[in-house]
């Protein structure tokens, strides 16, 4: 079992103003572990950390201080080190029509984590790779879509291929960052029931960064609720939601939409 700690993590900014710098703390002394097999949700509204601390995870931000550790041990930022975690701990971003590069097909996309991460060497390998992914990621027929550019996908579809990505390096942890928030209501459901499903093929960790309570129920296993950069409550996902104990994560879980409680009002009326 893989498990990734975030270990008394503390995130500042400096901010350079007219009357001198000042300091915003976006994350303060923060812990978490998520472990292979398990899907934690991160919640909290906009400026609260969660982005932050997903770039933190990811590399793309240093740490003010704490650390950040796999199976026990400190991450290593440099060269080999580095390339190994990013072998295990990969990231879905939120927008996926900003995360993959309009210049190039799809196939590029997918090829390109295969071989950089050692996942296949010669062309023939290359395409077995990217028509293995997009299978993965119910995008048939693969050819079809490894041959298209971003544009020609729907908002589905190419969350859909950025899943596909992360996914290519063989990662035993997946961050993904409100996945599915720019995407139609039609079809968010769709994506969570892939990344679902992904999760326990793989035995995935998955770390499933959300302002939305209801979704974060139904897709995890627990719920950590982060207000000004601070995990203030934390808990298995239905008794977050139900029995809140933090005043802010009450105010989260009033404002969720219940489908149980609105069946039971039309039922009464």
């Amino acid at each position: 079992m893989t498990t990734l700690e975030f270990a008394n993590v503390t995130k500042q900014y400096r901010i350079r103003g007219k009357r001198g710098d000042n300091r915003l703390l976006a994350v303060n002394e923060v812990s978490f572990t998520l472990e292979s097999g398990k899907t934690v949700a991160l919640v909290g509204q906009s400026g609260s950390g969660k982005s932050t601390i997903a770039k933190l995870l990811m590399q793309l931000e240093r740490p003010t201080s704490g650390q950040i550790l796999v199976d026990g041990e400190p991450i290593r930022r440099h060269g080999r080190g580095l390339r190994e975690y990013r072998h295990q701990v990969q990231m879905v971003f939120q927008d996926p029509f900003a995360s993959l590069n309009p210049y190039h097909s799809v196939a590029h996309h997918l090829a390109r984590p295969l071989l950089i991460h050692g996942r296949a060497k010669t062309r023939a390998e290359v395409d077995a790779g990217v028509e293995r992914l997009l299978q993965r990621v119910r995008l048939v027929p693969a050819a079809e879509t490894a041959a298209k550019h971003p544009h020609e996908l729907s908002g589905g579809q190419r969350q859909r291929v950025a899943i596909a990505r992360a996914l290519a390096p063989e990662p035993r942890m997946l961050i993904a960052d409100e996945p599915v928030s720019m995407l139609d209501v039609s079809i968010r459901l769709g994506v969570l029931n892939l990344l679902a499903e992904l999760q326990r093929e793989d035995n995935l960790g998955v770390l499933y960064i959300t302002h939305d309570l209801a979704t974060a129920r139904h897709f995890c296993d627990e719920i950590l609720v982060m207000y000004q950069g601070r995990i203030v409550e934390r808990g298995p996902a239905d008794e977050v939601i139900l029995h809140p104990k933090h005043e802010y994560t009450k105010r989260l879980a009033a404002a969720a939409p219940n489908p149980e409680l609105r069946l039971k009002q039309i039922q009464k009326a």
